[in-house]
């Protein structure tokens, strides 16, 4: 490729040549038939010069003008056909007319080069502009597929200014809401169209998240252009530049109503379980039930009796029937309290979450359950944190969870003979976020196997169980924020402990 080169370069300078001295000849020739003054030629061959210069390299140009120089000098100055002359006019002139020439033929080759630089240049540039134009094309086409793309994925996908103000909207929320884009960019967009009863938990956090500049993610309603709400689940994304700063948000909404009303039905199934299982407890603790409501009943009977006893004396001790008439008060408040508490955990209501006290709820389990604890030969202790915080939790569906554990650890001491049947309930402030129940016995315990499987439903080691208890009270547990787990102890029997997160 290389000999190539070399070789067209070769014949093309040797063309230049050739076509440069065949023009001076010819023009030397008419100059010299027309008998024209020196002056004449000089101009003519100056600007015969010029314009060879225009279009031979500089080699051509150079060795062009020494030509025109001879010829001059042989053909039109004093003496003719000879290369000396006698006039030293001529000679300055003759020096004039070289300097010229080749000051021309440089200049004209400086020209040539920048003409050539700036046509290369023109043409990078218009080649640069074509790529450019097909890059900007691409683009636009890349740009419209992705629209597109964004178009069609079935979520609502929505862009934020790095304060967080609304610039960009997908297709499909649009046609969910039935708002514009320009809709969407106005301020009172937020107002349109989420729920009022959402956006005082909604809208502090979020604003809270762009602040720090951190992912965010929570559950709202939407107005449709239906008039109707749905659920949707919305995230939020920040996308910063090499230097760390946001330059703009990336959302995304996604419909969870059909997820959010099958919650609803399998809360509503759940609740309806676990009420059929505290029911069932409930019959399971007549005996219990029966003795710690007839103790004050009895003892009411008795303060009866006494009152009227000191009232029906010649001479009535009121003193002593103001005491008895005290403890039947006492005694009808204790009945009550106990129907009270029997009547909560039997009475079908939705969860409802509040500030508790767990020591408060464990003593009011151990109250209801303290007869068949004493019928079955278990000591019962309780080790309480003083300062154990309080949680937020519903009172029933809690006591629920109390309640099945104690009595599970209470049969699984039924067969124990050899050793004291002793049930431990400990409270304490597990971490910053929750409070740990345990309730440890000292039964047969369980196989490693079993200690997971035991919340699965419809699973039991008890004689005529229906395996739901602990598995409903698992839920439960998770739905207070918590877990329920299971452990083998050192010694022979179970633990069982559950965490519920503090009330905040």
């Amino acid at each position: 490729m290389k000999q190539k080169g070399t070789s067209t370069r070769l014949w093309r300078t040797a063309t230049e040549f050739l076509f440069a001295s065949f023009s001076l000849a010819v023009l030397t020739f008419i100059a010299f038939r027309l008998h024209a003054p020196a002056a004449t030629v000089a101009v003519l061959f100056f600007f015969f010069i010029v314009l060879i210069s225009l279009w031979v390299g500089f080699v051509t140009s150079v060795f062009i003008c020494l030509q025109a120089i001879l010829c001059f000098d042989y053909f039109f100055t004093e003496p003719l056909f000879e290369l000396r002359m006698s006039d030293p006019l001529d000679l300055v002139a003759l020096i004039a007319f070289s300097s010229s020439a080749f000051v021309i033929t440089r200049m004209m080759s400086r020209v040539e080069e920048r003409t050539t630089a700036l046509r290369k240049t023109n043409e990078q540039l218009r080649v640069e502009i074509v790529e450019r134009k097909e890059a900007e094309e691409r683009l636009r086409q890349r740009e419209a597929e992705l629209r597109h793309l964004v178009d069609a994925v079935p979520q609502h996908i929505f862009v934020l200014e790095p304060d967080g103000r609304f610039s960009y909207a997908n297709q499909r929320d649009l046609d969910y809401t039935g708002l514009t884009l320009e809709d969407v960019l106005a301020p009172d967009f937020i107002a349109r169209v989420f729920h009022p009863d959402d956006l005082p938990r909604l809208w502090p956090r979020r604003e809270q998240a762009i602040a720090r500049g951190v992912p965010w993610e929570s559950e709202a309603r939407l107005l449709g252009k239906n008039g109707q709400y749905r659920w949707f689940l919305i995230r939020l994304n920040p996308l910063r530049d090499e230097q760390g700063r946001i330059v703009r948000w990336y959302g995304t909404r996604t419909d969870i109503e059909d997820r959010k009303r099958a919650e609803e039905a399998n809360s509503k199934a759940q609740g309806d379980l676990a009420h059929v299982t505290r029911i069932m407890t409930m019959g399971e603790l007549a005996a219990s039930i029966a003795h710690e409501v007839n103790q004050p009943i009895s003892a009411i009977v008795i303060n009866g009796n006494s009152c009227l006893r000191w009232l029906a004396g010649e001479v009535p001790d009121l003193d002593e029937a103001r005491e008895a008439a005290g403890r039947i008060v006492r005694d009808g408040k204790r009945a009550g309290d106990i129907i009270a508490r029997i009547r909560a955990l039997a009475k079908k209501t939705g969860p409802v979450k509040g500030r508790l006290d767990m020591n408060e709820a464990i003593r009011e389990v151990v109250a209801l359950v303290g007869y068949e604890v004493r019928r079955n030969g278990v000591t019962l202790r309780l080790e309480s944190a003083d300062d154990l915080s309080p949680v937020s939790g519903d009172r029933v569906q809690l006591q629920q969870v109390l309640l099945n554990l104690i009595m599970n650890g209470v049969e699984a001491m039924s067969t124990v003979g050899e050793r004291p049947r002793e049930l431990v309930i400990r409270t304490q402030n597990d971490d910053a976020d929750h409070v740990r129940v345990t309730v440890q016995d000292s039964g047969t315990g369980l196989d490693p196997q079993s200690l997971e499987r035991i919340f699965d439903a419809f699973y039991t080691t008890k004689r005529g169980g229906m395996g739901m208890g602990l598995s409903i009270s698992r839920s439960i547990i998770q739905n207070h924020g918590g877990r329920l787990w299971a452990a083998a102890n050192d010694s022979p029997g179970t633990t069982l402990h559950f965490t519920v997160q503090k009330d905040r």
